[in-house]
């Protein structure tokens, strides 16, 4: 039996891995360079890597509200006015998908929700072009729609999801 991989602070030194891992998720994900991801670790209130033999095989990256964060989607979420922890992304490797490991990650976003007294987590999701593995993954987690918005000029449509945590 595989062990579970280890859950662990990410920090600018894992931007190379977290690139790779990222742009092999997209269009679920947008292409990052390792240069923004090591500004996107900055910013992030919440930033977890699970690491497997030394590998990184999977992560998350979120938001605090009232973070200087200029994605569209977080923006909409921040003008709602909810406190929230926003998800901007999760990424499992492919060979590492099925294992349960998503939901680790989701974990520990709610357990930081829980922390911070905030009533929900928030993320999107595409809808075009689409990601329905995505969406019933979320479902399955309690995420429902709040919403839909048009981004990157139009090329893009997202999911706005938010599920409650739970007390």
């Amino acid at each position: 039996m595989t062990p579970r991989p280890l859950l662990r602070p990410l920090t600018g030194e894992d931007a190379p891995a977290l690139v790779t891992l990222n742009d092999a998720a997209h269009p679920a994900v947008p292409i990052t360079t390792a240069d923004e991801m090591r500004a996107l670790l900055e910013l992030a209130g919440l930033a977890l890597g699970l690491e497997r033999d030394g590998a990184l095989v999977g992560f998350v990256i979120a938001m605090h509200p009232g973070a200087a964060y200029a994605s569209e989607n977080y923006r909409w979420f921040e003008q709602r006015g909810t406190g929230h922890v926003y998800v901007d992304r999760i990424v499992v490797a492919e060979s590492e998908r099925g294992r349960g490991l998503g939901p680790v990650l989701y974990d520990a976003v709610f357990a930081e929700a829980r922390r911070l007294g905030h009533p929900e987590v928030t993320c999107e999701v595409n809808l075009d072009p689409p990601n329905p593995g995505s969406l019933a993954f979320h479902s399955r987690l309690g995420f429902v729609q709040v919403g839909t918005q048009a981004t990157k000029g139009g090329s893009v449509v997202v999911a706005l999801l938010a599920a409650p945590v739970p007390a």
